[in-house]
């Protein structure tokens, strides 16, 4: 007995530890074009996936057709599903405010109308404070009041997948999609609002 007890607190000491779980969070945002956020968040230390689709609206399930037409509701969002032991939803955030036009509550970029529209959509109470709370650091990096901003706050309601051609657009379609991010200007707006702050999720300036 006493060597099988023996050998069994040696196979445990072997053992390799249980992996631990990554302590998952999701953010849903609207920032135009799904291809393009997409693409600039799903890179993220941090970042486990992003997903293209759509939210705000009340229509179930809705097609890229549907939204694109207007009149649902529905902004083209992704979700972010991220480890937030690696990435906090308020650095996410900056890159999300650094890769939008935070003065265009119309449209963004070349893309205009409804669907268009930049959103944060909150899933917590926390997740609330702390979007109203960057708004207040964006603007104030970007020396305008917080009327100035045109990015909407607003509570998480449900996402809707947008079909399978839309996920992973850039990595699938890579000179498509540069072409029409180039010809839409998104970089050269960002670079012009946001300066060597483009892009990135450095913390913010003036705070």
């Amino acid at each position: 007995m006493r060597l099988i007890a023996l050998l069994l607190s040696l196979l445990l000491t072997l053992a390799p530890a249980a992996p631990a779980f990554a302590a998952t969070e999701e953010a849903v945002l609207a920032g135009g074009c799904f291809w393009c956020l997409e693409h600039d968040l799903e890179e993220i230390p941090g970042v486990l996936e992003v997903e293209s689709g759509f939210s705000g609206g009340k229509l179930a399930n809705p097609s890229y057709r549907q939204v694109s037409a207007g009149g649902t509701g529905h902004q083209e969002s992704v979700r972010v599903r991220f480890d937030n032991t690696k990435i906090r939803y308020e650095k996410l955030l900056r890159s999300y405010w650094r890769n939008v036009d935070p003065f265009d509550g119309g449209g963004q970029f070349c893309d205009r109308g409804d669907s268009y529209r930049p959103v944060i959509f909150t899933t917590t109470a926390t997740q609330a404070v702390e979007a109203r709370n960057s708004l207040v650091a964006a603007a104030r990096e970007l020396g305008k009041p917080t009327s100035a901003i045109k990015v909407s706050i607003r509570p998480f309601a449900k996402f809707w997948p947008a079909e399978n051609v839309h996920q992973n657009y850039a990595k699938r379609n890579g000179l498509k999609y540069r072409f029409y991010r180039w010809s839409c200007g998104r970089d050269s707006r960002l670079d012009e609002v946001w300066g060597d702050a483009a892009r990135g999720n450095s913390a913010w300036k003036g705070t």
